[in-house]
């Protein structure tokens, strides 16, 4: 009978993965902290905004994917993708509008402008988010550029520590899992600092727990912030 290795381990213990679990997305859900109060009362106070086009930028796990989801769900906005030949200008003309990582996805700068006039005339709002301020897209159109300054910017800094580890308590408790406050210190010194690192940490340390039948520890925390390091810096 041959050993079983690590890698043959770590295999079976895959098992749960399959399962996923959905954490809540709604405002009530949301942990608002000083980096995030500017943007969460941006969509809170909607339909009064100060002009008909908001753009929220930050980095990656910033919380803008949240934000974004919260204000559709208000303003009842339908989703779109300026490029050459949709029907984003007409959408816009309807109703709300949403567009999700503007300089990531890319857009056709005549649709783009076409999509803010609707908005602009037909008194409706867009909201658009980016990992970048709109003044460093690579916008070549005069007419879009003067759109774009024309747009109100709020800036999602990273989150801190404090506000790392209320997510990451959150996140346990969506599971109904209680996690020792010094693991969570241990894991958000260590950790990169965006929310979408906590909601992957806090997942696979939550399956590897099951699939080992263990609670969750701080060697447990320890492995699991390894192999996620080793990802991210593979990519």
């Amino acid at each position: 009978m041959t050993e079983i290795t690590e890698r043959e381990q770590r295999r079976s213990e895959q098992l749960p993965l399959q399962f996923t679990h959905d954490s809540a997305r709604g405002r009530d859900d949301l942990l608002v902290s000083e980096r995030l109060a500017a943007a969460v009362a941006i969509v809170d106070d909607w339909p009064a905004w100060p002009a008909p086009v908001v753009i929220l930028a930050g980095p990656v796990g910033s919380g803008k994917s949240h934000l974004a989801h919260i204000w559709r769900e208000r303003a009842g906005a339908t989703e779109i993708h300026p490029l050459a030949g949709s029907d984003a200008s007409k959408i816009a003309a309807a109703g709300p509008v949403l567009f999700e990582d503007a300089e990531r996805q890319g857009f056709d700068e005549t649709e783009l402008f076409h999509v803010i006039n609707a908005v602009r005339q037909h008194g409706h709002t867009l909201l658009m988010t980016s990992r970048l301020w709109p003044m460093s897209w690579p916008v070549v159109l005069p007419d879009l550029k003067s759109r774009l300054k024309a747009a109100t910017v709020v800036e999602i800094g990273e989150p801190d520590e404090e506000l790392l580890a209320q997510v990451i308590v959150k996140l346990f408790a969506d599971r109904q899992l209680y996690i020792d406050d010094k693991i969570v210190g241990y894991i958000v010194t260590r950790m990169e600092r965006s929310l979408g690192a906590a909601q992957t940490i806090v997942d696979r340390l939550d399956r590897l727990a099951l699939a080992r039948g263990t609670r969750i520890t701080r060697p447990l925390a320890a492995e699991v912030l390894n192999d996620v390091g080793n990802a991210g810096g593979s990519e």
